[in-house]
Order: structure tokens, then sequence, then C-alpha cells
């Protein structure tokens, strides 16, 4: 079972479309009891980071705290990503989850932005979620902000300079780019996460 966290943002229906394509049951949940006895937990996001302020206050922050304490795996989608951080730039007064050190910022002034369309991945580490990808592949981003290039990164993007596309941190994984959208190398990445052992 696939736990689509449903905060009132986020893309949940074709993330929901893309795992079930590959064979796999989910529920979307806005409930912090089925978020903490999850055996899968899957963050999407679009949009304003201050959406991600709906987690504290329906007490889902504390619940998938909870569930990554057991160990349960997670991936963060976009701004679920950038939520693993201590928080972003564009809305500075929302906390993240702090799971990964630092904060997401925005793009260099003089780059267009949002950054959107397809652009290549260079994975450099050899997390489960890559497996049976190829040292680079093409994704699809759409986003304003992103995270440095840290410790928990496994695989980097090149818009201006490097930012991080793949994070990882035990059980904790989390995406940049949109593998929903992101034709056989984003089914490949979520049949990866879907056969973590739990």
């Amino acid at each position: 079972m696939i736990t689509v966290i449903d905060y009132g943002a986020g893309n949940l229906a074709s993330v929901c479309k893309a795992f079930v394509h590959l064979g796999y049951v989910t529920e979307i949940t806005s409930d912090p009891d089925i978020v903490a006895r999850a055996q899968r937990l899957v963050l999407p996001g679009v949009g304003h980071f201050r959406a991600t302020a709906a987690l504290e206050a329906r007490g889902l922050r504390d619940a998938v705290a909870t569930a990554a304490a057991r160990g349960v795996p997670f991936l963060g989608i976009c701004v679920g990503m950038q939520w693993m951080f201590a928080g972003s730039d564009e809305a500075p007064d929302t906390p993240g989850l702090a799971a990964l050190p630092g904060r997401c910022s925005r793009f260099a002034e003089g780059l267009k932005s949002p950054h959107v369309g397809w652009n290549t991945v260079r994975r450099f580490g050899g997390s489960p979620l890559l497996q049976g990808l190829a040292d680079e592949f093409f994704v699809y981003y759409t986003h304003s902000y992103r995270a440095n290039v840290g410790s928990a990164t496994v695989a980097a993007t090149d818009y201006g300079g490097p930012f991080a596309a793949v994070v990882e941190r035990g059980n904790l994984f989390g995406v940049q780019f949109h593998p929903e959208k992101s034709a056989s190398a984003g089914l490949r990445l979520l049949a990866n996460f879907g056969g973590l052992p739990c």
C-alpha cells in the first residue's frame, strides 16, 4: 500500500495514477493516524512552500516523523522534497521537517524562473531509488526554488549551477523533479520506491 498524504496541495491524482499503473494499491489521506501507521508514504507537492504549513496544522508533521522513526520509506516530490529540509526562503516563517540540513533558496537572479521542462539528472550515489537507471537520465521539472548539493544528495541537475535532484538519508528519499511526469525514468524510480522493504 502506498499512502499519499493530502495536505491541500500537490497533484495527488497523477502520482496515484502512476503507482496504480505500476500495480500498486494507493490511498489518499489527511488522517494523521493513517499516516503514522502507513507502510510507505509519499508527499507530493506543487506550488508555494507556504502550503506545507498545513502539515503542522493538521498533525501530519508528527505523524510523518512517527512513521519515519519506524523505518517507513518516505518519498517527498518537488515541494515535498523541499519540506524535508529546515525550510525554504520562499516562506521563511514556515518550518520544514528538518530531516536534512540547510534551506532551499531561489535560483540565481538572471536565470529564467521557474525552471520548467526536461533536464538531465546525473547520479553519483548508489541509491536504491535509482537502481536500473542510467548514470544520466532525463526528467521533468517545474520549480523556482532548489536545495544545494549536500551530503544527502545522490543525484544532481545543472541549471545555472548544480542543485540536488535526488536526496536520501536512511529511509527518507526526495526528488525535486516530478517522476509521475518523467516517462519511463520516472516510472522506474517510483517502482523502485514501491519495492523498498518496509
